[in-house]
């Protein structure tokens, strides 16, 4: 089977919509997102198109502001400032990556931990090891989404993680561990990393890089969830971090790249927009 996060998504965001056209009457306005993009590539620029988007499918009300590659980290982290201080935002997200000469660490300890609704600040990710309330990293929170979506039983199964980021490796497998999985954690050097992925029943893949995992690095049957984004090298066109057409023949489920991962991503940064409106109610 392959997963649509673009369905499940879509059956979501008409969900949220519906809640969202509540809250004007509720509480006199809607969520507000405000998402800040450095600089022209064009990768960021689509992303935060399709985040645009998925504000206008969802009700959420959306400001983009765009600061040329040349802004000075201290420009950018008191423009950060200023929204944390103001009232009427309730999510704030900078696309990343940004240029060189900006800390994308600095970045993120600056947005408001509950204004931070990639999820990414120091105390959400702490908070969500101690088990505590916090906003949930997206593309982690896609990925649980997805699986249940897809009717693949997490309790009890042996889940793979390749990749150890903050982002998505480490509470990917923090949110497997949550569902009863028994979760090992590994990167593209780990030895004899194909012994290690062919003991998965799940298999989760964000690194990065090109088609890095075969089809002989997979078991019969596996859930494999591919979190790259890629340009094949070759080709020139998008692809992932698993061999897809090889790997759709042994795989249980599996998600393409694009369509599968990505837009539940954006679905769940709509979600998490919601969640920090309704805190600060």
């Amino acid at each position: 089977m392959i997963i649509s996060g673009k369905e499940l998504s879509a059956t979501l965001k008409a969900q949220m919509a519906e809640t969202v056209a509540t809250f004007p009457e509720k509480y006199g306005r809607v969520p507000h997102l405000v998402v800040i993009l450095v600089g022209n590539d064009p990768g960021s620029v689509s992303y935060v198109t399709g985040k645009a988007k998925a504000c206008e499918v969802t009700g959420i009300k959306n400001t983009t502001i765009r600061k040329p590659e040349t802004i000075t980290e201290d420009e950018l982290l008191a423009l950060i400032r200023e929204l944390n201080e103001d009232d009427s935002v309730d999510g704030i997200l900078v696309q990343l990556p940004l240029p060189k000469h900006i800390s994308e660490a600095k970045v993120i300890e600056t947005i408001s931990k509950e204004k931070d609704v990639d999820g990414f600040h120091p105390l959400n990710v702490a908070a969500l090891w101690q088990k505590q309330p916090c906003t949930v990293a997206c593309t982690p929170k896609g990925i649980i989404r997805l699986l249940k979506a897809a009717g693949v039983q997490i309790a009890g199964k042996r889940a793979v993680v390749i990749g150890r980021s903050n982002i998505v490796g480490l509470p990917v497998a923090k949110l497997l561990l949550d569902e009863n999985a028994t979760v090992t954690i590994a990167h593209s050097r780990t030895a004899d990393l194909a012994s290690v992925t062919r003991s998965a029943e799940i298999l989760v893949v964000a690194i990065g890089k090109p088609r890095f995992v075969t089809a002989d690095m997979v078991s019969e049957g596996a859930a494999v969830i591919d979190v790259g984004v890629n340009r094949d090298p070759q080709t020139g066109k998008l692809c992932g971090d698993v061999d897809f057409e090889a790997i759709e023949q042994k795989a249980s489920v599996i998600t393409p790249v694009p369509g599968g991962v990505g837009p539940m991503t954006i679905c769940c940064l709509m979600e998490n927009t919601i969640e920090c409106f309704l805190r600060r109610q």
